[in-house]
Parts: structure tokens; sequence; C-alpha cells
């Protein structure tokens, strides 16, 4: 096409256009005449008035975010922009990193009237910005957009707000709030956490991570096991009650019985992948050389540049180049290597589905072979059912009433949608003569209402099936339900139950998996499981990329790549990369003075 046949088709024109239609199936044919308004300005338009959000999602898709040609991004009339202070615009102080915007304002040149005006305003600034300090925020900008935050950074800042406000008597309630936190600032947050306490606070913290463990007052364990084996308490009591239980598996991993332990082994190097120039958000054009068929691990502080190397840069440009719809890549020069890997697979902590409809069973691919064996059952076959009577997606076999959900979803105007189990069926998603079928005793909605090791018994003849659970099994998640609602699976588990479906593909052993932080969630025993599964897809001659602050997963790495020295501005640069033993002796890496602790230990 033509550069004016192309903007015709993208923007649309006012001049009158002939269009013509012909069917294939049919021998009609008509022709009409109008203006045509464009590709562009009908997507456009569809975001706009569709009432749909998975909808508007899909058109996201063709859509990016660029600075505002008016004000080049600043936001600001040129009227405001116009009031400096030492030179500086709001908006200049704003692009401020908070450790520069706290040395800016702590160093601010006053005349004695002006010290006056500012002096309660300077104070509240400077204590606000010492709280984000404090709880290891130091490396975000102040015009950082919040959509942006990892939800370790959300929390934290939500932290910081709560010790400004100085009350006393309040029940604190923080779930994990040590996510993405590099273990330099661990003692930063206790500190925080200790100093909130101190004012006559209670805090309340969901947590794996051994330092807060240690540091708390009063420890309550739950277990023994997950999902179903678990709901009790194993123990309450101090830190020093819990190193001499013999019931508590936490307990265990404290005292180093059951410690994940540095496994030994020799991986052959199968090539290179090179990022060239990467120079997106504060990474300082640097090159970075991917060893690929090892166990990689991403480090460094929070803010380093971490997230935007793996996932901004290296994912995005090799999910361009096979072809899979992503987002732009960030900056860089050059990717090198390419030839050998033949797909990029990044397994986060996002829903493996939006309604409840969607479940463990029909992600992994296990629900299709039990409704083949369901269709073929003698009663099945007399009525002549197919395996599409079996689905809660064809009207056919589901209840009518609630069409295979199982539960009705009652919108709440102002509040989130309820959802509230079937009057009709009573949850069972079926309709009565579908569930007339049986196997072995069992209908199909029995079968959605197993955990996985109980199908994992049931199905122990019929090797299909039983592959596709065993790989839910492997991950640690045999306690889950095999109809679970995938809006009830926790982020962790569904980055579990996606590596499982990986697990149950075959692949051709050049592959390369990107993980963000897999271990958010995970108890140290669900830790040694995960990195049980990873090896199992590296001995296959697969990458595994991994951004990580756990210290058992990044001394079981093959290779690190370390980035720092700090967050922000301050990082950005390659500090320490090499085997763990290499990083350990590097005097400048953070990531390296603990694992050197950590290798110490284990040796």
């Amino acid at each position: 096409m033509n550069p004016k046949q192309l903007q015709i088709i993208l923007y649309g024109t006012d001049e009158v256009v002939k269009f013509s239609y012909e069917s294939q199936t049919t021998d009609s044919k008509w022709q009409y005449t109008n203006t045509f308004s464009g590709v562009i300005p009908s997507l456009h338009r569809n975001f706009v008035e569709t009432d749909s959000e998975s909808k508007r999602e899909e058109l996201r898709k063709f859509m990016r975010e660029t600075p505002c040609n008016s004000c080049m991004g600043r936001r600001l009339k040129d009227e405001a922009l116009a009031v400096r202070i030492n030179e500086k615009s709001i908006m200049d102080v704003c692009d401020f990193s908070i450790d520069v915007c706290y040395d800016f304002f702590q160093s601010l040149k006053l005349s004695d009237t002006e010290k006056y005006i500012a002096k309660s305003v300077l104070k509240e600034i400077l204590s606000r910005l010492e709280f984000l300090k404090n709880v290891g925020l130091n490396y975000l900008t102040l015009n950082r957009v919040s959509a942006t935050l990892s939800g370790g950074e959300s929390q934290r800042i939500r932290l910081a707000t709560q010790i400004g406000s100085n009350l006393t008597g309040v029940l604190y309630v923080l779930d994990e709030p040590t996510i993405g936190l590099h273990q330099r600032d661990n003692a930063k947050l206790i500190k925080t956490l200790t100093k909130l306490r101190d004012l006559g606070n209670t805090i309340l913290v969901v947590e794996h991570d051994e330092e807060v463990i240690r540091n708390s007052d009063w420890i309550i364990d739950l277990g023994p096991g997950a999902g179903v084996h678990g709901g009790s308490v194993v123990f309450e009591g101090t830190i020093h009650d819990i190193l001499n239980n013999h019931k508590s598996v936490t307990g265990e991993y404290l005292k180093n019985h059951h410690a994940i332990k540095l496994v030994k082994k020799t991986r052959k190097q199968q090539g290179n992948l090179v990022v060239k120039g990467a120079a997106e958000n504060n990474l300082k054009n640097i090159d970075v050389e991917f060893p690929l068929g090892l166990m990689i691990a991403i480090t460094g502080v929070s803010g380093s540049g971490k997230s935007t190397l793996v996932n901004d840069i290296l994912y995005n440009a090799l999910s361009a180049h096979f072809h899979i719809v992503s987002e732009r890549p960030g900056k860089y020069k050059q990717l090198l290597g390419v030839e050998h890997i033949d797909k990029v697979i990044g397994i986060d902590q996002s829903p493996i589905g939006r309604t409840p409809r969607s479940n463990p069973a029909t992600y992994i691919g296990a629900f299709t072979p039990i409704r083949e064996l369901y269709s073929n059952t003698e009663l099945a076959k007399e009525r002549g059912y197919t395996p599409g009577q079996f689905s809660f997606n064809v009207a056919d076999g589901r209840c009518f009433a609630c069409e295979g959900d199982g539960v009705k979803k009652i919108e709440m105007q102002f509040l989130s949608d309820v959802y509230v189990v079937c009057d009709e069926c009573k949850g069972k998603r079926y309709n009565s003569e579908t569930l007339s079928v049986l196997y072995k005793g069992k209908n199909i909605s029995d079968i959605l209402s197993m955990t996985v090791d109980e199908a994992l018994e049931f199905f122990v003849n019929i090797p299909a099936i039983k592959r596709k659970l065993q790989t839910i099994a492997d991950v640690g998640l045999g306690y889950i339900k095999l109809g679970q609602a995938a809006t009830t699976l926790s982020g962790g588990e569904a980055q579990r139950v996606k590596l499982a479906s990986e697990l149950s593909k075959r692949d051709t052993g050049k592959t390369i998996y990107i993980l963000d932080e897999p271990t958010t969630g995970l108890h140290f025993a669900d830790v040694q499981k995960l990195l049980d599964v990873l090896n199992r897809l590296v001995n296959l001659g697969n990458t595994v990329i991994i951004i990580e602050h756990n210290m058992d997963v990044i001394k079981n790495s093959d290779w690190i790549i370390d980035l720092g020295p700090e967050g922000g501005d301050k990082g950005g640069m390659m500090i320490a990369f090499g085997t763990p033993e290499q990083v350990a002796q590097n005097s400048k890496s953070y990531t390296g003075q603990y694992l050197k602790r950590v290798l110490r230990h284990d040796n």
C-alpha cells in the first residue's frame, strides 16, 4: 500500500468510498457507497462506548501511552511551572527520587524570613519523605504512577502513611510486606514495624520471611499442611518456644533441621543470549549476557532495574521476535543469540482466569480427557452424549439457571460483585441428566470437587489424566480442588498452576522461562518444591530466568546477574555476575555479602 492508502484505512476519509461485498457460501453480491471512518477511530469509539471490561482490556493491546505534546509530560501549565525554588519547578522536584528529594529540601538556601515562613511546611515534607525512606522506598520518584507499583511497594507506602499519623491502640494487618524487598532493607522495615508497635499498636503480619518471623514477639503457626490438610493452629508462642517445638514445620526450618540445602550440580552452557545497550528507565546502557541452559537469578536491591531488564526489555523483545502480542520493548540496541531458543514463556502471578468458570482442571488441560472418559461410559453412549455434554461452557449439559457457573453474580452497584450458590443445581453446575452419568460411582461434579491428590488416586489407571494431574501435585498444589474457581487462588498458587501447565507440555528443550519473584507467598517447604520443579525444567535443556530476593533460590542458581548498587537513579548498573560462589566474593555486591553468609552456613 502507498502512504495515502494506508492513511485512509487507518484514519478514514471524507471522500465517498465504494464498498463491494461478495459471499462465498451464497451467491449474493451487493455494493454501496459511503464515507469511511477508519480503523483507529472505530477502535477508539468501541473503547469509549463499550461496557465490557474484557473488551476494553483487549483493545488496550493496540494502545500505548505517549507524553503529551503540549506539556511534554509535565502535566502543568507554563504559568505553574514558572514558579521555582532554587531554580527547580514543582515538577522538577517530583521527578526526583525520594532520596534526592529529601536532600533537596534539607539543603534549601533560604533567608531568615523564608525559613520562618517555611518552617512547619518543611518539617512535614521532610518527615513524610523520611517515612518512605525508612520502609525501603528511597528509590521511587514522587510522580511514579500508582498502577506501576508492586503490591509490596503499595503496602509499604500505606505503612509509611500510618507511621506519620501517630495513632495508638490500632490493629494493623499486613500481608507479606517484604514482597520485593532485598535482605539489606528488611532491617529498615522491621524497625518501622517495631516503631508502630512501640506507639501502643498491635501489628499482625502474615509473613514467610525468616528475619520478620525471628523478630516477632509472638508467632502463630497454622497447618500442618495446606488446603484441606491445614486450618489448625499447630503452634503459638515466642521464637524461643517454636525452635523447641517438633510439630511445627516452620520451627523445623528455622532450626535448619530440614533447611533448603545447596544442591551441587554441573550444567553445560548451551550458548548465550546477549542484550546490548539496555537503557530503559534507570538502566545505564549496560550489556548483559544470559548463559542459556542454566538457572539464572537476577538480583539487586529494590529499584535497581531488575524488572526493567528482564520484563520490559528481554521478555518483550523476545515476545516481539516470536510474534506474541506484547508490550513494546524498552530501550536497547541489539539482541544477540535468539537463534539458540525457540520460544519465551513468562510465568507471572496474574490470575489463570477472571471468572469462577476458570479452574485448574481446564487450565492445565486435564478436563478434556476427563470429559472424553465420561462420554465413553455406557449410559452416555446410550443417550448419545458427546464430551461437550460434560462441559459447563456448552448449553446441553450445564445448569440452565446459572449457565454452568455454579454461582450467580449479584451486582452491588458501587460495591464489589457478590456470588451466591445457584438455587437450581446447588453449585453442581450441571443439569440432572448429566449428573446421572457415573464413572466408578462418581458424577462429573463430584470429580470437580475432588482435590488433586484424591483425583490422582481415582484416575490412577488413566495415563492421559494422571500425567496432567501429577504436574500439579509436583508443584505442591495437591490440596487444591480440580474445579476451584480461579478467582479464589492466590498469586503464588496461580503461578504454580501455570508452571504445572508448562511441565505437562512436551518441549524442545530450547525454551526461556521468565519468573518474577516466584517465592512470593511460599513457605520454606514450598520453596523446596518450587526449586525441584525449576530444576526439572532446566535439566531438559531449558533456561530459567528468575528475578528473586530469596537467598535459598539464589544460592541454588547456576548463574547470578546482580544489579545496583542502589535503587532508582543510583542503580541500573551491573555490579556482579557469575556463579553464586563468585558473586559471594564480590565486596561491592549487597547480594554477595548476604550470599557469603548463607554459603558459609551451608558448607
